[in-house]
């Protein structure tokens, strides 16, 4: 027997009413296997959806699904959910939290901006496979930031961040996608989030891209769980001793759709204590689609 299930798309991180990145949130999704979540992502064909349902311990429970597999957390969906919970008037608080698969977090909402708890940063050196992972995107030593290591963050999900000098470097990048998938499976990530501190706009603190092949993201417009973690880089090795910042992201995709990203550190003895980070979900449209 089939079902109709309908999707809201929303566009997270959108600045100025336009751009983002958008996700697809489902509502009342606690009879949907993850075989259903899984083919209803399949179909939305968008990089993240959300699946939301009743929690024992959290206001909701959220559940992420991109075309090929589930994901412990995601930040621009889950801007997307709680924005539009907010809008249709369902969250009524300014304080809430999500239940994951992979623990609960705290979400805060200013005015219209939802922000997602993060963990503080771990840092893991990978000097060891520089190389190839300059190879992986077509860049030289000399491309890359000066004093600035190429480390993997987590702050819940893992990403390699790749500081590069300026925004032209930033732009010819080319991705090796199945070489950075290798390497992303090697070190259990997301994906890569390649950015550079020189920007050519102030307001931002940094513009990055982000390429995500082994979850079926080639590259993303606004992507929350990799801009935490570059909040807590520039803050922890970069010394830029600042208490938010703003990320730019998908300026350089084929078709762009710039993104605002803005992380907010908790700062304790000036040591990261956690990362929000969030921004602006917008309605695009609804859809429906067919499950068995």
């Amino acid at each position: 027997m089939s079902t109709k299930i309908n999707v809201q798309i929303l566009n997270a991180f959108a600045e100025n009413g336009k751009g983002g990145n958008p996700a697809g949130v489902v509502l009342n999704a606690d009879k949907l296997t993850n075989k259903n979540k899984l083919e209803i992502a399949k179909q939305v064909g968008l990089s993240e959806t959300a699946f939301v349902s009743e929690s024992k311990t959290e206001d909701f429970k959220l559940d992420f699904f991109t075309p090929t597999k589930q994901i412990a957390h995601c930040g621009h969906a889950t801007i997307a959910t709680f924005s539009y919970l907010k809008q249709i008037g369902i969250l009524k608080k300014n304080s809430s939290s999500k239940e994951t698969i992979d623990g609960k977090r705290k979400i805060e909402m200013i005015k219209d901006l939802a922000f997602m708890e993060q963990l503080k940063p771990s840092y893991t050196n990978v000097n060891n496979k520089k190389d190839l992972i300059l190879k992986s995107l077509g860049i030289k030593q000399e491309e890359l930031l000066s004093n600035a290591p190429i480390e993997l963050v987590n702050t819940g999900n893992s990403f390699i961040l790749i500081p590069v000098k300026n925004e032209t470097i930033l732009k010819n990048v080319t991705p090796d996608f199945k070489l950075i998938n290798d390497i992303s499976e090697t070190f259990n990530l997301i994906g890569y989030y390649v950015f550079t501190t020189n920007t050519n706009d102030s307001k931002y603190d940094a513009t990055a891209r982000m390429f995500g092949p082994r979850y079926g993201i080639q590259e993303e417009a606004g992507t929350g769980m990799a801009a935490g973690p570059l909040g807590g880089y520039l803050y922890d090795i970069l010394n830029i001793k600042k208490n938010s910042f703003n990320i730019q992201q998908g300026k350089f995709m084929k078709i762009p759709s710039p993104s605002l990203i803005i992380v907010n550190l908790e700062i304790e003895k000036e040591n990261i204590k956690a990362i929000m980070a969030g921004g602006k979900g917008i309605l695009d449209k609804k859809i429906e689609v067919i499950v068995e």
